[in-house]
């Protein structure tokens, strides 16, 4: 019989990894705890009560946008829009979760942020060459189809537990829609816009930032919408390893079997994602 013990290896070099690469674990640790901890204060810093009208303002610009601020159309998307984000960040106030909420906007746009600027240039070079584009696609599904769970795993041992491990699980669960997409919105450009492009005389830098991104930047947009809902999804397992926000709630209500927790809790996340969601997808409406 053979005995194939895979997951030893993979451990022992993941233990190798956290002894000698402890440095460079604990830079990546200060600068995402940092990047939480900012985004945090700056979102807690005003009032609750400005902040949802600072967040209304926000969410009637992105929906009104490309329909006109104050047209039929654009009053309808934008105010109703406007009023969901005051009245859902009232009730989630009012329950007495408005801190938790802030931390899940601040663990949600720290990790696609983070997923943003890592997915799009890969996406970006995967476009470009078909080597590195099949070596890439085996990586992203696996990414895909592995538990989120397992993630927690390697996440523990290299960056102990609280925020970072959290974050970066979830990067690592919501990189590949921004690495796909951004490879197929701009595989995707129209072959003969190229190549009137190139008979102008565009460079290969020229062609890439004043065309095909331009014209890929819905389908890059679509996929920065998959990023965030991804990123969202895993609130609720991120605060399994100390992650704060809402996810830690609903975590305590599943642990008590508190149903009113995580009932309200729950509706929050639900509230965040809403609001996420619609003003992810309405920017790439307007930049199509």
């Amino acid at each position: 019989m053979i005995d194939i013990k895979l997951g030893e290896y993979v451990e022992q070099a993941i233990d190798w990894l956290s002894v000698n690469a402890a440095g460079f674990f604990n830079g990546i640790t200060v600068g995402i705890d940092g990047i939480v901890d900012s985004l945090e204060y700056i979102l807690m810093l005003p009032h609750p009560f400005l902040m949802m009208v600072i967040i209304a303002i926000i969410a009637y610009l992105i929906m009104g946008k490309g329909k006109g601020y104050f047209s039929k159309a654009g009053l309808k998307a934008g105010g109703g829009m406007a009023l969901f984000v005051i009245i859902g960040l009232f009730v989630l106030y009012g329950m007495g979760f408005w801190e938790e909420t802030m931390q899940t906007f601040a663990l949600v746009i720290a990790s696609a942020l983070l997923a943003i600027v890592i997915g799009i240039p890969v996406g970006i070079y995967a476009s470009r060459s078909d080597s590195l584009d099949s070596v890439i696609r085996p990586i992203l599904d696996f990414m895909q189809t592995m538990p989120p769970f397992v993630y927690l795993i390697p996440a523990i041992l290299f960056f102990s537990v609280g925020n970072v491990p959290g974050v970066v699980a979830t990067v690592v669960f919501s990189l590949p829609p921004a690495v796909r997409l951004t490879n197929l919105g701009i595989r995707g450009v129209q072959k003969d816009v190229v190549e009137a492009s190139r008979s102008f005389g565009c460079t290969d830098r020229q062609l890439l930032y004043k065309v095909q991104i331009p014209l890929a930047m819905p389908t890059i947009l679509a996929g920065v919408n998959q990023v965030i809902m991804l990123a969202l999804s895993m609130v609720v397992i991120a605060s399994m390893v100390g992650a704060g926000g809402l996810g830690q709630s609903v975590y305590k209500g599943i642990l008590k079997a508190d149903m009113a927790l995580g009932f309200e809790a729950g509706l929050g996340i639900v509230v965040v994602a809403i609001i996420l969601d619609r003003l992810s997808q309405a920017a790439g409406k307007s930049r199509k």
